[in-house]
This record gives C-alpha cells, structure tokens and sequence, in this order.
C-alpha cells in the first residue's frame, strides 16, 4: 500500500508508516481506540477517533462523512487487544462497504506490534514496529507536526495554570470585578451601563482577536476583563463570528491562552470558543478536550454541550460556520444592549466559589 497525505505532506508506503502518522495526525499516541481515516484519492479529507469499547450506534454517521467529504479510500486503525479492537473494525469496514468507500488498510496496534485484517501474511505473534524510528515521525516533526504521549498529555495543556500566574490572574479578576460593581453603583440605571459595558466588551474581543493575530497576546487585566465580557451571551457569541478559515491557530492560541489563564467559573466560554477555533482548524482532538474543560465547570453550557454533539455526529465545522450569523445579524436579531444579558454575569460576581451557571 502507498498513500500520499497531503497533510503533513508524507509518503505512506507500509502499515508501519500508517501507525507511525497516526499520532501525528491527532495529536498524541492513542491507546483503546478506534482510527478511522478517509482519503478523497491521495489526500486526507477527515481523520476521526473513537474510544473503545464503542458505544452503540457510534459509527453510524460514518457514511454520511463519508459522502459529505467526498471520501473513496479509507484507512481504520484499532488500537488495543483483540477482543477489543475486532468488533469495531468490522463495523467501520462493513460501513465503508455501504458508503462505497474502499478500505485500504485494516490494521490493529497493540504492545508495540501489528496485524492486518486485509491479508494473511502477518505472523499470529504480530509484526513488530517502532514509531519513534519512522522516517515519518521524522518528517512529521520536521513540519512542524507534535504528538503527545496520550490523551491525557493533551488534556493537560487546557488545564488551569498553577503558581505564579494563577495569583496574578486572580489579583486580576478581583480587581476587573470590584470596577464592574463600582460601575454599577455609579451608573445612571442599568439600561445605560449595559449598554456601554456591552459595547466596551464587543471592542475587547475584537482587539484581543487582532492581538493574537498579529502574535501578540494580552496582559492579565485585559484577559481577567474579557473573561467578563464573555459572560454575556452576546460578546460570546461576536466572539464565535470571527473564527474564520483565514486565522485559526491565531483563535486557538488566544482561547486556549483564555482558557487556561481565567478563573475557573469564567472559563466555559473561552473552552467553548477553543473547541470553536480548533475544530474549524481540523483539530478534532483539541476541541473535544476543550469542550470536556467547558462542561467540567458547568455541565449545563449550552454552547459546550451543542459542539459536543456536532463533533459526536461527525459534522463539518464547514457547516456549522455557514449556519452562523453575522455581527449584524445577532444586532439584528438581539436588539439593543439590554441590562438583562448581564445576568449570567451578575449571577457569576455573586457565586465566587465556581457554581456551574447555563449559557
């Protein structure tokens, strides 16, 4: 078997080339789970993964991916013992054969060796492989490319930040709350303020977009502040519009740098908009965790939870993005600034100690 991948732009001539891309095409070395790759001639269209043992009805929107992302070749990979991994490679290959999509390679990993399910000249004792001594490890890393040791290395780079940065982000949101109540108690009435609160905040979230885009990143009054802002629905989701195709690692380092810097209870939206920003950049991993981060503090997010389903249906981010609407049609649909969209907000100034509040 020989398949060229466009992305990251290697040459896959055996079934040890197919594991050792593996992990870079996710992200990190998976264990347990179920690898299915989709190719439109030569190039990747898709990459997804699946836990093992699969949950009924899991691979059922694989032939709709398939037909939607003009998919003619696939490539499963299952990783595990045997009783694990069999069954869910003959459900992908009997899926593919409905969606008219060939399978190229079957494959199962497990203890640092391989079998085929396509032919029969693997021994019963496995051939053996050694990723780290790929010529496409090499080249993966020479682009650029980065897997990590398992999932849960992944897991770790959304998590909270410790130390000294945490005391200062801290320091910082005490501060950027003590400002909204005097803002509040000053205020003329609570229409005015939300109006230019809201106003105000729809400004930082297009400043901190250019920031990062431009490689710059912000201090931690202005993330303690934005993480305020994003409180309410309507910064949220102008937020949401500027994820576009143009700049998506620019959006991934901003919510990721969000998302980890905040206080934990103003933390969803930015996980939300991280899942947001890394699925639109073919990141399916990434946004997976990040999604679980935003549900882990409040296991009632709207936003978390609807991407959560998206990715689980196997929906293109293409789609999803052009069901969005404009600044101008959320302005157009919301109306003015209004002093009840600080409600979220306020309920979050008054519960300090991390309660889970639905957005």
């Amino acid at each position: 078997m020989t398949t060229n991948i466009s992305e990251p732009g290697l040459i896959l001539s055996s079934p040890a080339d197919v594991l050792a891309a593996v992990p870079y095409l996710l992200g990190f070395h998976p264990a347990d789970s179920l690898i299915v790759i989709g190719l439109a001639g030569p190039v990747v269209e898709v990459s997804t993964r699946w836990d093992l043992p699969l949950q009924a009805g899991s691979l059922h929107p694989l032939v709709a991916l398939f037909a939607r992302e003009g998919v003619t070749h696939a490539i499963i990979v299952g990783y595990g013992a045997g009783a694990l991994v069999t069954p869910a490679v003959d459900e992908a290959r009997l899926l593919a054969g409905r969606a008219g999509v060939a399978v190229c390679e079957a494959l199962r990993a497990h203890g640092g060796r391989y079998w085929s399910y396509l032919c029969d000249c693997c021994a019963p004792e496995g051939t053996p492989f050694d990723v780290s001594a790929s010529r496409v490890a090499a080249a993966a890393t020479v682009q650029g490319l980065v897997a990590l040791p398992d999932r849960g290395s992944l897991e770790r780079v959304v998590e909270p930040l410790a130390g000294p940065v945490r005391l200062s982000m801290r320091g910082a949101t005490a501060a950027a709350v003590d400002e909204l109540r005097a803002g509040l108690t000053a205020a003329p009435d609570a229409e005015t303020f939300a109006r230019t609160f809201i106003t105000d905040g729809l400004t930082r979230v297009r400043a901190a977009a250019h920031t990062y885009a431009t490689g710059g990143r912000i201090d931690d009054r202005e993330a303690a502040r934005l993480g305020l802002d994003l409180a309410v629905i309507r910064v949220r989701d102008e937020a949401w519009t500027l994820i576009d195709d143009s700049l998506p690692r620019a959006h991934v380092a901003l919510w990721k740098d969000l998302t980890r810097r905040l206080e934990p209870r103003f933390a969803p939206p930015a996980a939300s908009l991280l899942g947001v920003a890394a699925w639109q950049a073919g990141d399916c991993a990434l946004a997976s965790i990040a999604l679980g981060r935003a549900l882990s503090i409040d296991p009632a997010y709207s936003m978390a939870t609807l991407l959560t389903h998206a990715l689980g249906h196997l929906l293109s981010p293409k789609a999803l993005r052009e069901r969005m609407p404009t600044p101008a049609d959320l302005d157009a649909a919301m109306g003015e600034p209004r002093a009840a969209w600080l409600l979220p907000l306020v309920q979050l100034l008054d519960d300090p100690a991390d309660q889970p509040h639905t957005s």
